[in-house]
């Protein structure tokens, strides 16, 4: 992960790179991503949430870019 200064900060180092740009994420949305992903880690309980509940996560972070479809790699029934 990598942070940046501005958006325009991202479509530079993209340029330079020669990389295609990528869905970005504020911190605020790192942080709650990071505390719903780790937040009972160190509990019995603690277990990876499944494509579906990884899908809510990320939509009520606002995450709702194709990027972030979390059920893409499912094979379809």
């Amino acid at each position: 992960m990598l942070g940046f200064r501005s958006e325009a900060h991202v479509d530079a180092w993209c340029e330079e790179g020669g990389l295609a740009r990528r869905p970005t994420i504020s911190l605020e949305q790192q942080w709650r991503l990071a505390v719903e992903w780790y937040g009972n880690r160190m509990t019995v309980e603690s277990r990876r949430p499944g494509p579906p509940e990884t899908q809510q996560i990320f939509t009520e972070l606002g995450l709702e870019d194709p990027f972030w479809d979390a059920t893409s790699d499912l094979l379809s029934e």
